[in-house]
């Protein structure tokens, strides 16, 4: 699973073009960010983002958290068995018991 981030997007619909607009909007609302940790957020999609900064970013856009962040898939490589058919299932686990020579 993967996801887009459109904070971008969702600023330039509020006429908000600048990644510093933000910083006062987001001290409004107690989050305090300096303008390099803004900048990181608007440009790169984060990895982690505390719940508060998320509320405050959909309090600001006047958006849903499914407005900023669209889940995708990502493609995955699929094994090909040279015969045009599905791939072959994993052979089922089977539990072996270990039998020593001196004991039956």
């Amino acid at each position: 699973m993967g996801f887009e981030w459109h904070l971008r997007r969702r600023m330039a619909e509020r006429d908000l073009y600048q990644t510093s607009d933000l910083v006062p909007l987001l001290a409004e609302r107690g989050i305090e960010l300096s303008r390099e940790q803004v900048y990181r957020l608007v440009t790169q999609p984060p990895q982690r983002l505390s719940m508060d900064t998320f509320a405050a970013l959909c309090d600001i856009l006047a958006c849903n958290p499914n407005d900023l962040i669209e889940i995708t898939t990502v493609n995955t490589t699929v094994r090909k068995t040279g015969t045009g058919s599905t791939p072959r299932r994993a052979p089922e686990v089977r539990r072996t018991t270990i039998r020593r020579p001196d004991q039956s």
